[in-house]
């Protein structure tokens, strides 16, 4: 497989211990860290950091992105203490030896996204200034309801500030209506990396390849070599005791978070083998 494999490890087991297992046994080198032993990576102390990144290397796995929550707050909400956040989020990243952090650009209403286009272009220059010369590549997600939900909006982000790159996500494209060739071809000079999630028309998350967010499409002409899974794919805690026809009415619909990590992982092997 010409790709390098990241994941989300935290959608297989809350504890780092249990993502470490789940990335193992599934061939995984690279984690985007998002949650640690019941706290989001933000909110970790840098002793915990130390002791993640001692178990980690440990294990032969390195992280690849600081999955962060930076920027996912509203445009009206006071920035000047989640600026201090991110600051300290930058130390962590170091501690973790991760070269990249995933952002956002504010939750927005979006009836009139276009009005806050000032503000959260001043608050997105300020988050690259603080990230300078800390090594760390800032890389802005597509996510539902902030600014930068819609291709053109990435696309005006990006070309503000070329040196902020994208984290191109197909499944929340789908989800606000976006089509993701369409995307694709607006932001593909900025992409710095993928995360793998699909999505149906109505919004419910599925394996990749099963969705309509063209990924293997997309995997055919992406240039990089990192892929981040982000399964979010659906856990019942009743779903093995259910028959045949219950299952399938269910849909993608799994008995635990690791099968559900596992059949992920599965899917987008399958739609790499013969890119």
């Amino acid at each position: 497989m010409k790709f390098r494999l990241a994941a989300f490890a935290d959608e297989a087991d809350g504890r780092i211990d249990g993502q470490i297992k789940a990335m193992t046994e599934n061939g995984i080198e690279l984690l985007e860290i998002r949650g640690v032993d019941g706290e989001n990576i933000s909110d970790i102390s840098k002793e915990k950091a130390k002791e993640v990144r001692r178990k980690l290397d440990a294990s032969g796995i390195g992280v690849w992105s600081v999955g962060s929550p930076y920027g996912k707050i509203g445009i009206t909400e006071d920035f000047s203490a989640h600026l201090d956040r991110f600051k300290a989020g930058l130390e962590l990243a170091d501690i973790l030896g991760a070269g990249h952090m995933r952002i956002f650009s504010f939750y927005v209403p979006s009836d009139d996204a276009e009005s806050y286009r000032d503000e959260v272009m001043s608050r997105l220059e300020k988050l690259i200034l603080a990230a300078k010369d800390s090594g760390v590549i800032l890389c802005h997600e597509n996510e539902k309801g902030i600014y930068g939900d819609m291709a053109k909006r990435c696309l005006d982000i990006h070309r503000t500030f070329p040196q902020l790159k994208a984290v191109f996500d197909p499944a929340n494209f789908v989800q606000c209506g976006q089509d993701t060739i369409e995307a694709w071809e607006m932001l593909s000079p900025y992409v710095e990396y993928m995360h793998i999630k699909d999505a149906l028309a109505d919004g419910s998350v599925v394996p990749s390849g099963k969705g309509e967010g063209n990924i293997p499409y997309l995997l055919e002409r992406y240039k990089g070599d990192v892929l981040t899974l982000e399964p979010h794919l659906s856990v019942f805690d009743g779903f093995d005791k259910l028959e045949g026809e219950e299952k399938t009415r269910m849909g993608y619909c799994y008995p635990t978070s690791r099968a559900a990590f596992d059949a992920a992982v599965n899917s987008l092997k399958e739609i790499t083998e013969g890119i």
